[in-house]
């Protein structure tokens, strides 16, 4: 018998010297054994993905994903040895029915982060979706916040904009100028040609324009410049704010985020929808699949050592009580006549 039968027999709950008894029904307790087995063993893995999404090392996801494992190897192979083929299907029934129960729960538990591994890439993605809404919510946030900032913008679009008017009434002054000199008629030229009486007021008008517009920008660029300043140093505070956020908006990738994104995706798809739900059929089908095999196969030889060998243990039990209660009643006897008690 090779080592690999006899763990799969291990892994069943089955008592392996029984087993060797009944040929029969070894290949039976090797299915149910690898079927445990593997439920164990996909256990660790889901529980390691899961873990490494919290922790982030592979160490503590390997060790909590290990014990993990164990523990739903121990409960699967807990739950098929204590289930006992009797001639009464109802009593079988009644006590499967508790252990379905559990099996589903734990099918539902491990197939959960093996989905958020199969859905990884559109899981990412939403996340992607997720941090750029809240990058843009924390910066419409900080902006009412910082509400000072609009202010001194406000104030130097004014100021831009009386500069721009200067600079307008500046150009429009020097178009008129040009106009009287080339001879052009509008209502504000003569239409004579030549640097004439008319063509001096305009050029005297335009050197006041121009010499205001000079003295306006060289004011104006006093302030802006300390505008632009003040706004510097409050968009500077303003970024050092949003980049104590950043790391918690980079960092919204846990598994809660993750559980969150995936119902989203079933949501917003059908295909996603019933791929979930397959999935997660799929692993209660392997999680039950030992106690329906259970209900389902007939009562074995096996079933019938087995329960020859418990009969072995009472009929012992109960003989050894009967000895023993025996023997206390002759002691008793002995010494109520050694010491002349009377009853």
């Amino acid at each position: 018998m090779n080592k690999i039968t006899k763990f799969f027999w291990f892994c069943s709950g089955a008592y392996a010297p029984l087993l060797t008894k009944t040929p029969t029904e070894t290949h039976k307790y090797v299915g149910i054994g690898g079927t445990v087995f593997f439920t164990g063993l996909l256990a660790a893995i889901s529980a390691g993905y899961a873990l490494y999404t919290v922790f982030e090392s592979p160490w503590y996801a390997i060790g909590f994903g290990l014990v993990w494992g164990l523990m739903i190897f121990n409960l699967d192979r807990f739950i098929v040895a204590s289930m006992r083929k009797r001639n009464n299907a109802w009593a079988e029934w009644k006590m499967a029915i508790p252990r379905l129960v559990f099996a589903v729960l734990l099918a539902i538990v491990i197939s959960r982060p093996l989905e958020l591994k199969i859905f990884e890439r559109e899981i990412n993605r939403k996340l992607d979706e997720k941090k750029t809404a809240m990058i843009a919510q924390s910066k419409e946030a900080l902006k009412a916040g910082f509400s000072e900032i609009n202010g001194l913008e406000a104030k130097k679009d004014s100021l831009k904009s009386e500069v721009a008017a200067a600079t307008a009434f500046r150009d429009k002054v020097q178009k008129e100028y040009d106009f009287e000199r080339f001879g052009t008629k509008t209502d504000g030229t003569s239409g004579i040609v030549g640097l004439g009486s008319n063509a001096k007021k305009k050029e005297q008008q335009l050197d006041v324009a121009q010499k205001d517009l000079e003295a306006l920008r060289a004011g104006h660029q006093v302030r802006m410049d300390t505008l632009d300043s003040e706004i510097k140093k409050l968009t500077a505070l303003r970024q050092a704010e949003f980049d104590k956020i950043q790391p918690n908006i980079d960092g919204f990738d846990g598994l809660a985020a993750r559980l969150d994104a995936l119902e989203i995706l079933t949501k917003e798809s059908n295909a996603m929808f019933w791929a979930n739900i397959m999935i997660m059929l799929l692993f209660v089908a392997v999680e039950t699949a030992p106690i329906f095999v259970k209900l389902i196969s007939p009562r074995g030889p096996y079933d019938e050592l087995l329960d020859l060998a418990e009969l072995r243990v009472q009929v012992y039990a109960n003989e050894q009580t009967v000895k023993t209660r025996e023997k206390s009643e002759q002691n008793i006897q002995v010494f109520r006549t050694a010491n002349g008690v009377r009853v």
